[in-house]
């Protein structure tokens, strides 16, 4: 078991990284971080430490270890239901917009038939000249669906996007789904797109956030296999981007290593991306199982959050009113639902994206910025 000194070099270890010149920029410029309220928050940490310590002590693990599958279980009990998977919204074919989907989009994302000819068109041309890369229609209409068919918005938009995708190519690129380090996290269930829309139309997304061990998996690793979760069920349910997404992030019993994975530096881009950059519509973002010591984590990534995005954030300590208004049809079992289980969910999405592996990695070098 590892002793007190241990977690005295984890803690200094994050006191380190914290204070780290870019860190110490993120904190006074974002979060209004003074050292007493840095001192604080450490001695929270070495509380947090110590309870997991005797939590351990008295299961005869140790602190540090990775979560056993059991101790990982949401609270629902009712895993004895009926397992079969009924009809997935995804089938192995893509799919177009019904009637009722290009109604919405008419509605509230001023979409038309004309306007989305001519705007897919205008973009094209700008993007294509000024930044010398090739983007398919499709992804431009994501992109003009975000931004409600503004121009200027979405210009920008896209512009964001390639600039991230070249400043952190270990998120974007080398997307290889059979490379060791990603099968791993494909076998793992780490990010888990629903097979159903919820009663609004968005896709819902389950990401698991201490199912992988910090000590083998790296945090680009998880970020690039939720990019390619996302890349994929946009492909086969193109409505997601007319609807939008609703993420569940599961973070149940996490670890010293899993904290100190999430720098600001990494938080801060994040959310950069899900707010300014990537071609989503967020409309919900809910955290559950949240131990009370992860609310330091939560005011950081608040911190970086527009207004906008804050009203749809949201924290619990538990999961029983985190899916409250998500139809049962459409979870799985063990998350209170009757669609499949966490490990049909998985090796569904393994396959998935095993089977795109060729598309996923096809304009990887071409999609920067010259």
């Amino acid at each position: 078991m590892a002793n007190a000194s241990d977690h005295d070099d984890s803690v200094e270890c994050y006191a380190r990284q914290k204070l780290a010149s870019a860190d110490k920029l993120y904190a006074a410029t974002y979060l209004n971080k003074t050292d007493e309220t840095r001192a604080n928050a450490l001695a929270e940490i070495k509380r947090w430490i110590k309870e997991k310590e005797d939590l351990h002590a008295q299961n005869d693990t140790s602190s540090l270890s990775p979560v056993g599958e059991a101790s990982r279980s949401p609270t629902f009990t009712n895993v004895a239901m009926a397992s079969t998977c009924s009809d997935s919204v995804m089938p192995h074919a893509p799919q177009e917009l019904t009637e009722e989907d290009k109604r919405y989009a008419a509605t509230n994302l001023n979409e038309t038939d004309e306007t989305r000819e001519n705007s897919v068109a205008e973009i094209k041309r700008l993007i294509e000249n000024e930044l010398r890369i090739r983007i398919d229609d499709f992804l431009i209409l994501r992109f003009l669906r975000v931004c409600k068919f503004d121009l200027e918005k979405t210009n920008i938009r896209i512009r964001n996007y390639y600039k991230q995708r070249s400043n952190l190519p270990e998120w974007y690129m080398n997307r290889d789904p059979f490379r060791p380090e990603l099968q791993e996290l494909l076998e793992l269930g780490v990010f888990l797109p629903l097979r159903k829309p919820d009663s609004e139309g968005r896709l819902v997304i389950l990401v698991r956030g201490t199912r992988h061990d910090p000590r083998r998996h790296n945090i680009s690793d998880i970020v690039k296999i939720g990019v390619m979760a996302t890349e994929v069920a946009m492909k086969y349910y193109p409505a997601a981007s007319v609807y939008g997404f609703a993420s569940f992030i599961d973070m149940v019993n996490p670890t010293v290593r899993h904290i100190l994975q999430l720098r600001p530096y990494i938080l801060m881009n994040l959310i950069h991306a899900w707010q300014s950059c990537y071609p989503i519509r967020i409309q919900k973002i809910n955290i559950f199982n949240v131990p009370a010591f992860f609310n330091v984590i939560v005011e950081i990534l608040k911190s970086f959050m527009t207004e906008k995005i804050k009203n749809r954030f949201n924290v619990y300590s538990h999961t029983t009113d985190c899916f409250k208004d998500i139809p049962a049809e459409i979870l799985p079992v063990e998350y209170g639902g009757t669609d499949g289980t966490i490990q049909e969910l998985t090796e569904y999405w393994k396959k998935l994206i095993e089977e795109n592996g060729g598309w996923l990695t096809h304009n990887d070098e071409n999609d920067r910025i010259e």
